[in-house]
């Protein structure tokens, strides 16, 4: 894959970067007008406006959790009603069943992966800003412009810059004719792509060879440092190749600076996870299903600190930073989130759910569904330790919560065959 100083053009994750990189460098710029023109900080800023813009999502995605837990008792119970049923006729009724539970509670099953959709992107398309911030930061690019326009005057220039790519941080980005294509333009960009990539040492091999560049190099350096340094590191190396750097150089301060940054990402996101609403214990051992999908929770809660710090040790620095202050946002929202989700009647929530849910099934021509007593039973007792409900109860609730389908139901539909089914086994039972 070759990476040049132009944009990222990819069809979906291109404009994405394109749109993150105009707020990166509008950020950028209101912290050079106040005389701080630091990437990192405009990283940290950056954070904060995406997670601000993102609070609605946020709270859909708690009060998904919320409600799941409470839900998740009948969830259980349907479960229980058919285990060991695979038939077809079974399988049919459980589904509907399962389907009217999550329209009364006004979720789906896949309520929660709507915010993690969305961040995807982000952060992917944020990558390509941060690892290639001369392209999107005009100021950063405008920095390496004077030095670069000198040394690709300089004979031999793009010989010896192209040693810099043999590096392994370099491998496989940069082929030859991108430093000697003939368009001046880019080439340009090939030299600062290289340039933003280069280690110290290679700085100094560049005065080495170029003595009369050593003031514009000098100068170069001064303004990458004051855009790039963050907390005594270059924020576009990843914290890999800064220990790796810092060790050939003995700067053990420097190791611990960078060491810091995957800590820290997986504090924050351990912080995360501790924070976040944590499913139930499934009422007995014989919910296999639900069993499983704690076992997996509990899981990715101890994988998800272990992978944040992976992908911060190997990635640029500057994506750690990204990844520690959203995981602090993240924190500070959630507890706010909590405070107010606390406060919430879900029974009235269930309630205006159930009237959003009818003026569809109206519209399709369905009968309505109603809030039956027994599901105030399950959001208002069915999780406290002191009150359980017993298997008949449950399925009783599970019943009058879905009778709808079975009355009135139109001829053909699957809802009708669901009745004719129950009809059928109630009559071969007696």
């Amino acid at each position: 894959m070759v990476i040049t100083l132009t944009q990222y053009s990819g069809a979906i994750l291109g404009p994405i970067a394109k749109l993150l990189g105009l707020l990166m460098n509008g950020i950028f710029n209101v912290l050079d007008m106040v005389g701080i023109p630091n990437i990192g900080l405009s990283i940290i800023l950056f954070t904060f406006v995406i997670y601000l813009l993102m609070i609605p999502l946020t709270i859909k995605q708690q009060k998904f959790s919320k409600l799941s837990a409470k839900m998740n008792p009948e969830l259980q119970a349907i479960t229980a009603k058919y285990k060991g049923k695979k038939d077809n006729d079974s399988m049919m009724r459980m589904n509907q069943e399962t389907k009217a539970l999550y329209e009364k509670y006004g979720t789906s099953p896949t309520g929660s992966c709507l915010p993690l959709l969305i961040q995807m992107p982000i952060l992917l398309a944020l990558y390509r800003v941060i690892s290639n911030m001369p392209a999107y930061v005009t100021q950063v690019k405008e920095s390496f412009t004077p030095f670069v326009d000198k040394l690709i005057a300089q004979p031999g220039s793009s010989e010896f810059i192209q040693t810099f790519r043999d590096a392994s941080y370099f491998k496989g980005q940069f082929s030859n004719d991108l430093f000697v294509n003939g368009d001046t333009e880019f080439v340009r960009n090939t030299f600062i792509d290289v340039l933003n990539r280069a280690s110290s040492a290679e700085w100094t091999s560049l005065g080495d060879k170029f003595p009369s560049l050593a003031g514009d190099i000098s100068n170069t350096l001064v303004n990458l440092n004051e855009y790039n340094n963050f907390l005594g590191m270059n924020i576009a190396n990843s914290p890999s190749f800064i220990v790796r750097e810092a060790i050939s150089t003995g700067s053990f301060i420097l190791i611990a600076g960078a060491l810091l940054v995957p800590l820290l990402a997986a504090l924050t996101q351990w912080l995360n996870t501790k924070l976040m609403p944590q499913p139930q214990s499934a009422a007995s051992n014989a919910d296999s299903t639900m069993n499983t999908m704690e076992s997996s929770m509990k899981t990715m809660n101890v994988m998800m600190p272990v992978m944040s710090a992976v992908f911060c040790y190997t990635l640029p620095a500057g994506m750690g930073i990204y990844w520690i202050a959203g995981a602090v946002v993240r924190s500070i929202q959630q507890i706010v989130i909590n405070k107010h989700i606390d406060k919430m009647d879900f029974d009235e929530v269930i309630k205006k759910n159930i009237e959003k849910v009818n003026k569809k099934r109206e519209k399709a021509g369905l009968p309505p569904q109603s809030v039956s007593n027994n599901a105030k039973i399950h959001t208002k007792s069915m999780n406290t330790s002191k009150t359980q409900l017993s298997q008949a109860e449950k399925e009783a609730a599970i019943a009058k919560s879905t009778e709808f389908y079975s009355k009135n139901a139109k001829p053909g539909s699957i809802a009708a065959k669901a009745n004719m089914v129950k009809q059928y086994n109630e009559k071969n039972n007696k």
